[in-house]
């Protein structure tokens, strides 16, 4: 709920227009002093970090925010009937709204995502970022595009760069980038205590303009990616076959696709055991059996080993029970076998496009 409370809270309380101060009543009847609707913010904003609240202030414009903090800093106790009067009007205020819109256009495009056609995103994006914080439009850049646009700028400007970045996307970008260049740009972060903010603000723009620059992609998901996810749905006869063409004519694309795969073959390596329960749950019994009963016989194989690897990883009374019954069964026939697995591998990829589990990348194995 924080997250949200801090937009709709300081539009409430005209935390950006500051109407006339306003007096209200206490429980007991008191009359409170006349507060503004700065002060009244101020306030709840208080209160909230008191109790351990993430409040997103970030998100308001600079001015308000800079408002908001004076506010603060000019305040000092605050009495009990006060807070009480404070905390009832913005909750009745908050009940009065039906509806709350993202600001700007930038919130629209936000809330509207995936429904645009991706002309019609691509023009309302553009005149998006033209008024908002350049460093925002880098951070919300995918890494890849990151690297290629940083690729041909010095050292000391990628040093920038990731240090105004979150720590987690600056230590993705520096772990992908060669050695040599990754040492200097670390070094260059050494370089960046004295850097004026104007020359900050200077590369950020200078970054942003490059970013978008580069042409729109019709396609959000890179070739390989492409072709992974259409090879995962179709035989392995199919499968192995392309893939065999594919590396005769462009070994690295290849590659590419052939790490984008996932199939049963693939679970030992990419999914974690803690997440093998979770799967099982989204397969039905009978398509479960089926793939055991077609894998279990070849210990060895790849698949066999797949299938060694569930067992290993449910309650040994299931694990026993899935043997039998997938003994029991006998000889499975091909089509039979390959719809079964496939059963399996989709519950993994629905449950990783849904965010619910995130399999292993190849540093990871």
């Amino acid at each position: 709920m924080t997250q949200d409370l801090a937009p709709i809270s300081f539009d409430a309380l005209a935390a950006a227009a500051d109407p006339p101060p306003s007096h209200a009543h206490a429980r007991s009847g008191r009359k409170i002093p006349a507060l503004t609707g700065k002060q009244k913010a101020a306030i709840l904003v208080r209160l909230l970090i008191a109790e351990g609240a993430d409040i997103k202030l970030s998100s308001l414009p600079e001015e308000m925010q800079t408002s908001l903090t004076e506010t603060i800093a000019q305040m000092r106790l605050v009495d009990r009937d006060t807070l009480s009067a404070v905390v009832g009007e913005f909750v009745e205020t908050l009940e009065q709204v039906g509806l709350s819109f993202a600001g700007g256009l930038g919130g629209a495009l936000k809330a509207l995502d995936g429904k645009l056609s991706p002309g019609a995103s691509s023009r309302l994006r553009q005149r998006a970022r033209d008024g908002i914080d350049p460093w925002e439009r880098i951070a919300q850049t995918d890494s890849a595009t990151l690297l290629n646009v940083l690729e041909p700028e010095s050292a000391e400007v990628a040093a920038v760069v990731l240090s105004k970045l979150s720590v987690s996307k600056a230590a993705e970008l520096l772990g992908k980038m060669p050695g040599e260049r990754a040492r200097r740009v670390a070094y260059g972060v050494s370089l960046t205590e004295g850097i004026a903010p104007e020359m900050v603000a200077r590369i950020g723009a200078s970054i942003a303009r490059e970013i978008d620059g580069r042409p729109s992609r019709a396609f959000p998901a890179a070739p390989a990616a492409r072709v992974g996810a259409i090879l995962n749905s179709t035989t392995a006869v199919v499968r192995d076959t392309l893939l065999t063409g594919l590396e005769e004519d462009d070994r690295d694309f290849a590659d590419g696709v052939r790490k984008a795969i996932f199939t049963f073959a693939n679970i030992p390596d990419r999914l974690n055991p803690r997440d093998v329960p979770r799967v099982l749950r989204e397969v039905s019994q009978a398509d479960l059996i089926v793939a055991l009963a077609a894998t279990l016989p070849a210990p060895d194989s790849l698949d066999g080993q797949a299938a060694t690897f569930l067992l290993s990883n449910m309650s040994q009374r299931m694990a026993a029970t899935l043997r039998d019954e997938a003994e029991s069964r006998g000889r499975i026939k091909a089509k039979e076998a390959e719809q079964a697995l496939s059963a399996v591998v989709t519950a993994v990829r629905n449950l990783v496009e849904a965010g619910e589990i995130t399999l292993r990348s190849d540093e990871e194995e």
